[in-house]
């Protein structure tokens, strides 16, 4: 089977999935901004500078391997979204040196920094390795949910000799049938950050969301060439929401070499989220020893 033939065959996979069954918010970023609280588990969070961004993070520490946690939320990923669907400090900081970010400028968190218009994507990259730098890290392994889906790849790209596996959960992706699914779902987030940065423009969140959302049919960071190389390790953990399309999951899944995927689906019933905890657990683990 060619590749035009896997991604004819997974795009008619989720067809089903239309506008009618959308859920009413998008992300928990349409949601109205919670108290930034830290999972217990994560401990006291830190703050670095870095010129004009201030970026705050937690770091367990320890001795284990690093695992760079990215919680889903869309725009307003914050490290407060790592207890959903499952604690992430709870289930690996007894094994692993686990560091999570504030994502720049989300409402539910305190990092801030410039809208950098033409580089969305890249900017939060530039600050999770920024923040991974500071704390003395090199070699890490990553595990993103949602929107930390194309950021994973992102850092696949920009540091493909620093990450040694990777773990996509519930990846956000570009559906076909509602190809405006992400783009609209961010206008709760931007309606709330220019209520605390009157400094930013309505005309600059425009394009903004535009050069995050609408320039790429398939992960948003890379391309499906990116993918079909790509060396590293990943296990993909798929999701079939709205802004979580199986089809996308699945074809990375199809297309990197060295790709592992989840059981389907893995968050329902919750039953079933400890043994999906269990494969992620054994799939780092068995990464991080050749590591």
């Amino acid at each position: 089977m060619n590749d035009q033939t896997r991604r004819t065959v997974l795009a008619a996979g989720a067809v089903a999935v239309t506008a009618a069954t959308a859920a009413p918010q998008v992300f928990a970023q349409n949601a109205p901004a919670a108290p930034p609280t830290i999972p217990p588990a994560a401990g006291a969070p830190s703050f670095f500078q870095k010129g004009p961004v201030k970026l705050r993070y937690v770091d367990t520490g320890g001795s284990g391997f690093p695992l760079l946690l990215i919680s889903g939320g869309g725009l307003n990923s914050a490290i407060s979204g790592l207890r959903n669907p499952f604690d992430c400090f709870g289930e690996f900081k007894g094994e692993y040196r686990c560091i999570a970010v504030d994502l720049r400028n989300a409402n539910t968190g305190e990092s801030t920094g410039p809208l950098e218009v033409d580089r969305p994507w890249d900017s939060h990259t530039d600050d999770q390795l920024a923040v991974l730098d500071h704390l003395g890290v090199n070699k890490f392994m990553a595990m993103g949910f949602c929107i930390g889906g194309p950021f994973i790849w992102n850092l696949l790209k920009r540091a493909p000799d620093r990450v040694v596996a990777a773990v996509p959960a519930q990846p956000v992706g570009f559906r076909p049938e509602m190809p405006n699914v992400l783009y609209d779902g961010s206008k709760g987030w931007a309606t709330e950050l220019m209520k605390r940065r009157p400094e930013i423009t309505a005309a600059q969140i425009e394009q903004y969301l535009v050069n995050m959302y609408k320039k790429s049919d398939f992960v948003f960071t890379v391309t499906r060439d990116f993918v079909k190389n790509c060396q590293t390790p990943v296990l993909i953990m798929p999701d079939d929401i709205p802004a979580h399309p199986y089809a996308v999951a699945m074809e990375c899944a199809m297309l990197a070499p060295k790709a592992e995927v989840s059981m389907y689906p893995w968050k329902e019933p919750k039953e079933r989220i400890p043994i999906a905890v269990r494969q992620v657990k054994s799939f780092l683990k068995a990464h991080q020893s050749v590591a």
